[in-house]
């Protein structure tokens, strides 16, 4: 007889948990199991081999079988061979099992090596914990928003508490204890302000300082510059321009051949005027 293994899963409403087992099992129809011999892995497996060539089965097509009577019959085989299964399943591992199977005709077979009805219960709080532990995204991400918004609410609530207090609001209800720690902390600000100010200051006169002999400098140039100019525009003048207006109008510029001309006419001028005199001087004396 071929005997499959059922993987026992929750979806297959098989239950796995850490209990010990026990060695008869009975079911609602008074089947009674005892514990099996177990033989060495080597035998075993010869065995089962040599069965298998001697009757010259082999694998059988899984599905659902017409004949009413096979099926009847095949669903007793299966049906023990999987009673079979979870009991060693339960003893060899230490395993809480629950099998719970219901025959095409309604008829309800089950094995638990504790409870079935404790291990259903302990199955459904194991789902219902782990289906609230997970949640769906938008939900986790939903509660986190939350939190954050009433954690900063909470916090900006605080801070305003705190401003009306160091402002003098909202101490009508502080202890003497609380108004002392308040004042050193207000005595404590105020010597921190008070350094941040001078040296604030300080900087500030630094600056300015420098600034006003960045001015002194720039001042001393231009100063320098204008006189430069003022000198240069009276060499100017001294040299090539005349002091007086009647100068000015007058003023011919100096020319070498000109001037020499004019030297020879005044030499010859007197000596022309003499001539006439003599002339005259002699006209006179004929007479």
């Amino acid at each position: 007889m071929h005997i499959q293994e059922v993987q026992a899963t929750p979806s297959t409403d098989i239950m796995q948990w850490g209990f010990s087992g026990q060695t008869t099992l009975t079911s609602t129809t008074g089947l009674k199991l005892k514990e099996p011999a177990v033989s060495s892995p080597g035998s075993g497996s010869v065995g089962a081999a040599a069965a298998a060539e001697k009757n010259g089965r082999g694998k059988i097509e899984i599905k659902r079988i017409e004949n009413t009577t096979n099926r009847q019959v095949t669903f007793c085989k299966r049906r023990n061979g999987l009673l079979k299964k979870a009991y060693e399943l339960s003893v060899l591992c230490d395993a809480e099992v629950a099998l719970i199977v219901f025959s095409s005709r309604g008829r309800l077979y089950e094995y638990s090596n504790n409870s079935v009805k404790a291990t259903i219960e302990r199955y459904k709080k194991a789902t219902s914990d782990n289906s609230s532990a997970a949640g769906t995204v938008a939900e986790v991400t939903i509660q986190h928003y939350k939190q954050e918004s009433d954690r900063l609410r909470q916090q900006i609530t605080n801070l305003q508490n705190s401003n009306r207090t160091l402002v003098g609001d909202s101490i009508a209800t502080m202890s003497h204890k609380d108004l002392k720690q308040l004042e050193a902390r207000l005595d404590k600000g105020l010597v921190k302000i008070r350094a941040r100010k001078n040296e604030v200051l300080s900087s500030e006169l630094e600056y300015m300082q420098r600034r006003e002999m960045e001015l002194q400098n720039d001042n001393l140039y231009l100063r320098s510059r204008v006189e430069e100019n003022e000198r240069a525009q009276q060499t100017v003048n001294m040299m090539g321009a005349p002091s007086t207006s009647e100068d000015q109008q007058g003023f011919i510029p100096y020319d070498p051949i000109r001037s020499f001309l004019q030297f020879n006419i005044m030499q010859q001028q007197p000596q022309f005027y003499s001539q006439q005199e003599d002339r005259k001087d002699f006209n006179l004396g004929g007479r």
